[in-house]
């Protein structure tokens, strides 16, 4: 499905990002994961540095020639009651999960408004956003806003670039199984939030990394091409509605 494309995986050493370097690699892609830490097909990248990233995508574009594919799952968790929550902290969030992700797509646009389109298609952004960039949640905050402006930013630019024939799409995963949803859910008195929050997953399970990287690979290929403009939540029916019990009463 995705044979022979150059893709770009930020977050790449773990959970979504990880899952979408090994999908995108099964497909065919051939795939430079950025993570602050660098490894085996890794670029050690700070997303909140915008010379790095540029130098990042610039060494992707002239070893490959073009780059046909960015996933921007590079992000942070955060938040609080917002009367609690220090501006440092703030801008922590903020600083990564959303100008990370302008910062990765300005400079992959670059490269993709430059180079000869593949059957009518010069390239496709996949951003990460979440659930929580689609409706409130208690302590939220700073995350919900970086998220949030994750999907108005990736509607703009399938606005900004459509007809130059770049696609944008935002997935917005549920609540994932990683080490970043572990790091919040593992802390002491946080065992009754997850419950209640696996029951408002309306298939009765959290999600897993490579759910994600599955609709990442499509909104990356061929088969996406009308695809653009999209916020697509993932999420197991999270967001389908409130389940308050109704139909515990008829046994399901």
């Amino acid at each position: 499905m995705l044979e022979g494309k150059v893709a770009v995986v930020t977050g790449s050493a773990s959970g979504i990002g990880r899952a979408c370097v090994e999908r995108f690699t099964a497909e065919g892609a051939v795939v430079t994961g950025i993570d602050r830490e660098a490894g085996p097909g890794t670029v050690a990248v700070d997303v909140r540095d915008e010379a790095a990233v540029a130098a990042a995508l610039d060494g992707v574009a002239s070893a490959h020639g073009r780059i046909d594919a960015i996933v921007t799952a590079a992000g942070v968790a955060g938040g609080g009651p917002g009367h609690l929550v220090d501006r440092d902290e703030w801008e922590r969030v903020l600083a990564v999960n959303l100008t990370g992700t302008f910062l990765c797509a300005k400079h992959a646009l670059r490269h993709m408004v430059a180079q000869e389109p593949v059957a009518g298609e010069r390239g496709s952004i996949v951003t990460v956003a979440s659930v929580e960039g689609l409706e409130g949640t208690a302590g939220g905050s700073s995350y919900n806003a970086s998220k949030g402006g994750v999907v108005l930013l990736t509607k703009n630019l399938a606005i900004d670039y459509g007809r130059v024939g770049v696609r944008a799409n935002a997935i917005c995963p549920g609540f994932i199984e990683t080490p970043m949803l572990e790091g919040v859910f593992g802390m002491p008195g946080m065992e009754a939030v997850k419950a209640d929050i696996t029951r408002e997953h309306k298939l009765g399970r959290l999600g897993r990394p490579e759910e994600i990287a599955a609709v990442a690979s499509f909104l990356a290929s061929a088969d996406a091409s009308f695809v653009s403009g999209q916020a697509i939540a993932v999420d197991g029916a999270y967001t389908a509605g409130r389940d308050h019990g109704v139909t515990d009463l008829f046994g399901l």
